[in-house]
């Protein structure tokens, strides 16, 4: 599966997917879509579909944003030290896409790497483990646990 950045992909997005993802806005906290989801699949870039996060790695930190615990491909993630808004942060981007995705802080469960990675769900499309390979996802399904 080829991913990458499309104009087409971006002329589909909601204006607040736009303003998130494509202008590293940031969505009100306990509004995302999947801030409360809890079924079984993996979210990918809202523009690009690399797979990005796992559900088997999401955890409620009580932040507002879903939040997990790693990517689930290291190398479709992206870190980049942010200084907006008189703060010094670790912005999470999408490779491919090249997408504000959020940001990943160092106060994650520590039986568990120790970071949070506090994504906005207006960067993200979420692919249930039942339409994972039908998706073109196969070959992350050893990744996803049931819910």
């Amino acid at each position: 599966m080829k991913f990458e950045k499309s104009q087409t992909a971006i002329d589909r997005l909601t204006p607040e997917q736009r303003r998130v993802h494509q202008n590293a806005g940031t969505e009100r906290p306990f509004t995302g879509e999947y801030n409360d989801n809890k079924k079984p699949g993996i979210y990918v870039d809202i523009v690009s579909g690399e797979p990005l996060f796992a559900s088997t790695d999401k955890f409620d930190s009580g932040s507002g944003w879903p939040s997990f615990t790693k990517p689930i491909v290291p190398a479709n993630v992206n870190e980049v030290r942010d200084t907006a808004h008189g703060m010094v942060r670790t912005e999470v981007r999408s490779v491919h896409a090249d997408g504000h995705l959020g940001h990943v802080f160092p106060d994650g469960p520590r039986d568990r790497g120790g970071l949070r990675y506090c994504i906005n769900s207006a960067s993200l499309r979420f692919v249930p483990r039942d339409d994972m390979e039908a998706e073109g996802y196969g070959d992350y399904l050893n990744q996803i646990q049931e819910a």
